[in-house]
């Protein structure tokens, strides 16, 4: 047996980590995450801005590929660090976890908690250089393929290479993403644009300027009412209850609360926190104080006007929030997030903040506005009688599902530990023959579907609940939907999604998903939905094995990796295989590839922007056509076909 020692333990120093595993630092090497790196910078100037300092940022998307990210702030240090014995700045661009937001002095609210953000970006990218203005003097270092120094010091210290006025301070960071680690480095200007919008809403006294010099298009964002204007904005083609969003504000200590919400006639509730500006997704703890209050605050005046009785029960949370559309952000000098995606805020002291502001800010605000507050409690009865009759006709036809009706389909697993269980996906009784005979029967149960699923955002509740494969899943899952749902009854850890690598396979998955969102986003927001990744490629080549040439094989996931590959190892392919669908493979491929958990490549579904989520599943998925035509026209130029 080979011995393992200490010689095969490979420590990767400095940021050849992030080369290495992009993914854990950026989520992905594809488009989300080539605009990643640009959030990560943006996000310093916005601490600038929260830290009191910075007035504008300006955005440019360069003709050569590159962008550049500057902020008037004060200007990254450029003094001599007193442990690492070189320019702070560089410090900053080359060392994770280097910052000036973990000392609690520089910063009293960040967003950037951990201080890998400017030296990610530097680890994947071709170059990088940096500007920074300070003391009446430019200062310029520059970086090279992932983020080695080019610059020479000059005795110790980054050159100068210009003046500039006393007042006139800031940091300029420009970067070319690596094209030898991304899948594209090709920046979309609309989904640029996206964003910086969304951050001048939260940003109301901060000024954005874009500037794309492929098209010279130059657009200035700048919000005056904030995140008032936010609610507006995306109920904009919604039939409002109330003409103006209501907006109110307060402070409890150093935690600083702004609530801006607004009632449609929808019968869905979109809740989209922020805290320091970070789109936390799961919500947490300032959510749960929004929720608390608004539905002990709606019911106490309905019983004060009387429209609730003494013996009638309260108004449920779900059924004052059905319709409603709210931003609630927040400032915290200490948040603690849940991991480094931060998707969850935990501290209790932002729960308590919001529930108190709100309250008292709400309540003044309705004791002024009856007739607003009038609509959003006749509003909530709607909703409540709505409910009951709905639960009548739920519950019919919950009856009818039980373990009986999955078993026709569903292949079980023979273990009843649901954290070591995964239930798959996949299309077809075909595809689900083969995936059935290539599993690991302890611990991998299959579910096939036969067709494409129903899609939930044209239908009723009542509809989707009689479609034959919704009603499979829920079985199988045996967690339960709406109401009755319950996470911890989920038969399986993992729910994954197998479709064929075409577009009647991207299409059944969008489908899965969408109905995943609607009606058990819990699941999503869990970590519990997958994409299984089967290859696209088996490449045969010949290769070097303890020192003779050896005919080899290697499985390639996309185009990208094939490029790579024939690069490198362009003369030696000696066959390549195409699988264009599950079929294509046998089993014991099938279960090297996608079954296997030591060598499958599976994708967590994230929600990385609750708005952004809400508005493509809406906009996709409805029977809207206009709106669905717009964004698919405009996304069409960054299209790849595949004929």
């Amino acid at each position: 047996m080979e011995q393992y020692t200490g010689s095969q333990i490979v420590v990767l120093e400095g940021l050849e980590a992030v080369r290495k595993r992009p993914g854990m630092y950026i989520g992905s090497t594809g488009s989300r995450g080539l605009h990643h790196l640009i959030w990560e910078i943006l996000d310093n100037g916005i601490d600038e801005h929260l830290a009191g300092f910075c007035t504008q940022i300006d955005v440019i998307l360069k003709k050569d590929g590159g962008i550049t990210l500057r902020d008037n702030g004060r200007g990254v240090p450029v003094d001599i660090h007193p442990t690492k014995k070189i320019p702070t700045a560089r410090v900053v661009y080359t060392i994770l976890h280097a910052g000036g937001k973990f000392g609690g002095t520089a910063y009293k609210v960040s967003g950037g908690l951990h201080g890998v953000g400017a030296s990610v970006v530097n680890a994947l990218s071709k170059r990088m250089i940096v500007e920074i203005r300070k003391d009446g003097k430019i200062y310029q270092d520059e970086y090279i393929n992932g983020g080695h120094p080019a610059t020479k010091l000059v005795d110790g210290l980054l050159p100068v290479v210009g003046k500039c006025t006393k007042n006139d301070t800031g940091t300029s960071v420009t970067f070319y993403p690596d094209d030898t680690i991304f899948e594209t480095v090709e920046f979309k200007a609309d989904t640029i644009k996206k964003k910086l919008k969304e951050v001048a809403y939260l940003n109301k006294n901060l000024s954005i300027h874009f500037l794309d010099e492929n098209t010279k298009e130059e657009t200035i964002y700048q919000e005056e009412f904030g995140i008032k204007s936010f609610v507006s904005y995306l109920n904009r083609e919604s039939t409002v209850l109330h003409e103006e969003p209501v907006y109110l504000c307060g402070q409890r200590g150093e935690i600083e609360v702004e609530v801006a919400f607004q009632y449609t006639d929808s019968f869905t509730e979109q809740i989209n926190a922020y805290c320091n500006r970070i789109n936390v997704v799961d919500g947490g703890t300032l959510v749960t104080g929004f929720k608390t209050a608004l539905t002990r605050v709606i019911n106490q005046y309905a019983r004060e006007l009387g429209i609730l009785k003494e013996k009638d029960e309260n108004l449920d949370g779900k059924d004052i929030r059905n319709g409603l559309v709210v931003i609630i952000s927040i400032k915290h000098p200490d948040p603690q997030f849940e991991g480094q995606t931060k998707t969850k805020l935990g501290n209790t002291d932002a729960k308590s903040a919001v529930d108190e502001i709100f309250s008292a800010e709400v309540q003044r605000y309705f004791d002024k506005n009856v007739e607003v507050l009038k609509r959003i409690i006749d509003n909530s009865m709607k909703s409540y009688n709505a409910r009951r009759a709905g639960d009548k006709a739920r519950l019919a036809v919950l009856k009818q599902i039980s373990d009986s009706d999955a078993k026709v389909k569903l292949a079980s697993c023979s273990s009843k530990k649901a954290e070591e269980c995964e239930v798959y996906i996949v299309e077809g009784d075909s595809a689900g023959g083969t995936v059935k005979t290539a599993r690991d029967r302890r611990t991998q149960a299959v579910l096939p579907l036969r067709g494409k699923i129903l899609n939930v955002e044209k239908s009723s509740l009542e509809k989707i609940l009689v479609n034959n494969e919704i009603k499979s899943m829920i079985a199988s899952f045996g967690c339960g939907i709406g109401d009755d749902f319950d996470i911890n009854k989920l038969r399986y850890g993992k729910i994954i999604i197998l479709t064929d690598a075409d577009v009647d396979g991207a299409h059944i998955s969008t489908l899965l998903l969408t109905f995943f969102y609607r009606f058990m986003p819990e699941l999503i927001l869990e970590g519990r939905i997958y994409r299984g990744l089967p290859p696209l490629y088996k490449v045969e080549y010949e290769g070097i094995l303890k020192g003779k040439k050896k005919k080899q094989s290697e499985y390639l996931f996309n185009d990208f990796e094939l490029e790579k590959f024939r690069k490198i190892n362009g003369n030696k392919i000696l066959n390549l295989q195409r699988y264009k669908g599950l079929g294509e493979m046998d089993a014991s491929q099938l279960w090297e590839t996608t079954l296997n958990p030591e060598t499958r490549v599976l994708a967590q579904v994230t929600i990385s922007d609750t708005v952004e989520a809400d508005e493509i599943t809406s906009v996709l998925m409805s029977s809207n056509v206009p709106p669905r035509r717009s964004f698919i026209m405009e996304e069409a130029k960054y299209a790849k076909l595949d004929i």
